[in-house]
C-alpha cells in the first residue's frame, strides 16, 4: 500500500508536492532560466544594433551626446576660477543672471531635468533639503561657538588665577611673553 502511494506521488518522474507548490509559488530555478534567456536576447539585440558600419553622422551625434555633462562640470569650475580671478567681472555677470525672468529659469530647469532625467531632479531636491537642514542648525552652531568662547575665557581666567599663586609659573609666563 505504501509503495502504491509512493508510486502515485513520485512515480513516472512526477512530484505532486512540487507541482502543487508551483501553483502557489513560481519555480525559482525556472524563473532564473527565463531571466537568463531574456537577458541574453536583450544583449544579442543590442549587439546587433552596433554590428553594422556607422555613418559619420552617427559618430558625430554620439560625440555631441557626450558633451553636456563635461561642459557643465568644466563650466562650473570655470565660473569658480573667474570669481577668484576677477570678482568684479564675475559680479557684473551674476547681476545680469539675476535679471533673467523666473519663467525662463523654470523652462531651463525643465529642459535640464528632461535631459538628465528624474535622478537629477531628485538629487537637486535632496541637496536643497540638506542645505535647509544645515541652515536650520546655524543658530545652534552659533550658540555652541559662543558657549565655547565663554568656556575658553573662563579657562584663561582660571589659568591666570592659578598661575598667580605660583611665582615660578608667573616668571616662566613672563619670559615666554605670554
Amino acid at each position: 500500500m505504501f509503495s502504491t502511494l509512493w508510486e502515485m506521488l513520485f512515480g513516472n518522474r512526477r512530484n505532486v508536492i512540487r507541482e502543487t507548490a508551483e501553483v502557489f509559488r513560481e519555480n525559482s530555478e525556472q524563473a532564473a532560466v527565463r531571466a537568463h534567456d531574456l537577458q541574453g536576447a536583450a544583449l544579442a539585440q543590442f549587439a546587433a544594433e552596433f554590428t553594422g558600419q556607422r555613418s559619420g553622422f552617427d559618430r558625430f551625434m554620439d560625440g555631441v551626446n557626450r558633451l553636456p555633462r563635461p561642459m557643465l562640470a568644466l563650466g562650473t569650475l570655470g565660473l569658480m576660477v573667474a570669481a577668484m580671478v576677477d570678482p568684479l567681472w564675475f559680479a557684473a555677470r551674476m547681476q545680469g543672471v539675476a535679471l533673467v525672468p523666473e519663467p525662463l529659469w523654470w523652462l531651463l530647469g525643465i529642459v535640464v531635468s528632461f535631459y538628465f532625467g528624474a535622478r537629477s531632479q531628485a538629487k537637486t531636491q535632496a541637496f536643497q533639503e540638506g542645505i535647509a537642514r544645515s541652515l536650520a542648525r546655524v543658530p545652534q552652531a552659533v550658540e555652541n561657538i559662543e558657549q565655547l568662547k565663554t568656556v575658553a575665557r573662563s579657562s584663561d581666567k582660571k589659568r591666570e588665577n592659578d598661575s598667580a599663586d605660583n611665582p615660578a609659573l608667573v616668571e616662566w609666563h613672563q619670559n615666554r611673553g605670554a
